[in-house]
């Protein structure tokens, strides 16, 4: 996917559990170690630095401002393949996949690079709020012109789409 931010995230022995595969609650972490790279990571959008040579500095968490905060709305991940731990990093592939008024969706996948195997699908819900109310703000046009640059497509979630409320009932 060229449009993803790909995070190499090296394993530690601690993420594997008594079944000797990384636990599933580590993914949350996993999750969270992209995005906050992601997040600090120059802007694709930042304008051409000032002086020849010199490096843009301006970041995602720079557009946030001290005035807001980014907060999680909502986590899915769907475990696909055992992953197994090794000394070599595997990867996190994060994306935009919605921007609403004041909130976004982020895919997700964390690839085995052994194998090159898809071993989760994950996607998070993020809110932009004022530290000052506590209510969601609508993200600035910086922001959504970032996010453009990694736009991609849903989840490929493999469940069954929900059933209509109708088809449950007794």
């Amino acid at each position: 996917m060229p449009s993803a931010y790909r995070f190499p995230l090296q394993l530690r022995f601690g993420d594997v559990d008594s079944y000797g595969h990384v636990n599933n609650v580590r993914f949350l972490q996993f999750l969270e170690d992209a995005r906050v790279h992601w997040i600090h990571a120059p802007l694709r959008t930042a304008p051409p630095a000032p002086e020849a040579g010199s490096e843009n500095t301006a970041t995602l968490a720079d557009l946030v401002t001290a005035a807001n905060f980014t907060l999680v709305g909502r986590h899915e991940i769907e475990y696909l393949a055992p992953l197994m731990y090794r000394r070599e990093p595997v990867f996190v592939d994060l994306w935009v996949t919605r921007v609403g008024g004041s909130s976004f969706d982020l895919g997700y996948t964390v690839v085995d690079p052994q194998d090159g195997s898809t071993c989760a699908n994950c996607s998070t819900s993020m809110v932009l709020v004022s530290r000052e109310t506590g209510r969601p703000v609508r993200l600035p046009d910086a922001m959504r012109a970032e996010f453009a640059e990694f736009a991609g497509p849903d989840v490929p979630f493999r469940r069954r789409p929900p059933l209509p409320i109708e088809s449950v009932r007794p």
